[in-house]
């Protein structure tokens, strides 16, 4: 799902419907005070056992929003004995019915539902990503995502196996146990309920690491966690930087998995670790660098709309962005004029605007990694078509930037930009575009406009993607896997899929007797 204009997009195409007038729109609470900047242990919340403290600050304003406490090794050690504890048979958690937990998640997307725009300004205050973008895509997404596996808490069934004769044989899938959950900063909110619903729809307890960019949602989650009757000690958070207390998750001997959403690199440590330490099980959703293929016989209205918000939705701070486009030559150059149009079009500036589409990168060092790599593509000989620029005056906002005349071996069209940037590039054949498209360390996502089906179904098979949307883009669903090939990740989130990621597969042979009844 994607934005525009502040409509939602649903399935991945944009909603030509005009939108409801402003008044019926939802509105921030401008004045928002945080309330939750601890700990959170055991349902209690709790001061870092160093004292130390960390800022995070607003990206559209720069200005600091609280201190929030600093998690550390002794904090992850604190938090992993609650959950550890939590996790006991004869605990009150291990001793609950399936049906339960499942009553439990749909109480939690009670709240988030009636917290929405709490949690929606909250987001956009530490992220700077539009404030209806944060209330209509990502708390929906969360919402559904955690009915999706209440509904799966009382489903989860082993199999029967036939076997020898006198032997019955059966499986089991138990909850793993203690799981270790590490968040990136570009969704906060939602990446953090991709990986606790299903955890606890499977029965696990969770230590929760969010961004040390963004912390104050996942904080106000803890709040809610309480309120809804969560046993102590099944979900604990602890803010703090990756080195410190992201390393004590990944090293911890008494985390049984981790699940991380963030950067290959941080990816490949964070798998190292693991393997160093006890082997816990580990799923990685990392980055793409995706391509968005347009042929000739595209809807090319549907192909230019889709291909804009498929990249500069979120600021462009998506691991699906659509930040390699190639287009079939007969139609590059309408394609590109067209895609320079919707750029300039964009409107950039305060993210509780309700006219807003794109607020600020989230800090200085993004910033200047994506002007970094705006100047490489001038200077590699890409057409720079508009954009190009920060925004004088305004922080850490750039224009929406669209290159053309892009070649495969600039770094614009090899890594990641994370940011509102439009690599364009024209292909001839079908077999040439695959080859191409396939050229990358990346696999997470990939999308074809094309009104033939076979020219569709092909190109899918061939594309080394984990998820190839077909005329549409960022359609995504709390029932549909995701995740990535190659160097894009290990693992599904989302849909039945996910639930073989937090349990482990027990069997259980029975010798009967040979004696006549």
């Amino acid at each position: 799902m994607a934005a525009l204009n502040g409509a939602v997009v649903e399935n991945g195409q944009p909603d030509r419907k005009v939108p409801p007038p402003p008044p019926l729109l939802p509105r921030p609470l401008r004045s928002l005070e945080v309330k939750y900047t601890k700990i959170f242990i055991n349902n209690e919340w709790h001061e870092s056992t160093s004292g130390k403290k960390f800022p995070t600050y607003n990206p559209s304003t720069l200005e600091k929003i609280c201190d929030i406490e600093e998690g550390d090794k002794p904090d992850v050690d604190n938090a992993v004995e609650a959950a550890k504890a939590a996790f006991q048979r004869g605990a009150p958690w291990r001793q609950m019915d399936a049906l339960s937990r499942g009553r439990l998640l749909h109480k939690l997307a009670d709240l988030l539902e009636r917290d929405r725009v709490i949690l929606a300004t909250l987001e956009t205050m530490d992220t700077g990503k539009p404030f209806l973008q944060a209330y209509f895509i990502d708390l929906e997404g969360c919402i559904k995502t955690l009915r999706y596996y209440a509904g799966w808490a009382d489903k989860i069934q082993g199999r029967t196996i036939p076997v020898d004769e006198n032997f019955v044989c059966f499986t089991r899938h138990e909850p793993m146990g203690v799981c270790g959950a590490i968040t990136p900063w570009n969704f906060p909110l939602l990446m953090l309920v991709w990986k606790m619903a299903p955890a606890l729809c499977c029965g696990n307890t969770l230590v929760i690491k969010p961004a040390e960019q963004t912390p104050l949602t996942s904080l106000y989650i803890g709040s809610l966690i309480k309120e809804v009757g969560f046993p102590p000690g099944v979900v604990n958070i602890v803010p703090g930087y990756g080195p410190t207390a992201g390393a004590a998750i990944s090293t911890h001997h008494s985390i049984d998995k981790i699940a991380f959403t963030g950067s290959t690199k941080v990816g490949k440590l964070i798998k190292e670790a693991a393997s160093k330490s006890n082997l816990k099980r580990v799923t990685l959703e990392l980055g793409g660098k995706n391509p968005c293929i347009v042929c000739a016989d595209a809807d090319l209205d549907l192909a230019v709309e889709c291909a804009h918000q498929g990249v500069f939705f979120n600021q462009g701070q998506c691991c699906t962005a659509a930040s390699r486009v190639f287009v079939e030559e007969q139609i590059y150059p309408e394609f590109v004029k067209r895609s320079v149009e919707y750029a300039k079009k964009r409107l950039v500036g305060d993210p509780f605007d309700a006219r807003t589409e794109q607020g600020p990168q989230i800090d200085q060092k993004q910033f200047d990694k994506i002007l970094e790599l705006i100047e490489s593509g001038k200077k590699e000989g890409a057409k720079l078509e508009c954009g190009g620029l920060a925004i004088e005056d305004r922080g850490l906002f750039i224009k929406p930037t669209v290159f053309s005349e892009v070649t495969d071996n600039m770094r614009i069209a090899k890594e990641e930009i994370f940011g509102p940037v439009q690599p364009i590039m024209k292909f001839k054949s079908i077999e040439e575009v695959i080859r191409r498209a396939n050229s990358t360390e990346y696999g997470l996502t990939a999308a074809v406009f094309t009104k033939n089906l076979d020219r569709a179904l092909t190109l899918a098979s061939a594309l080394q993607s984990g998820t190839v949307w077909i005329n549409c883009y960022n359609a995504l669903y709390a029932q549909a896997p995701f995740g990535g090939f190659k160097m894009s990740g290990n693992g599904r989130e989302l849909g039945e899929y996910a639930l073989a990621e937090y349990t482990e597969v027990k069997t259980v042979t029975i010798k009967l007797s040979q004696k006549s009844p």
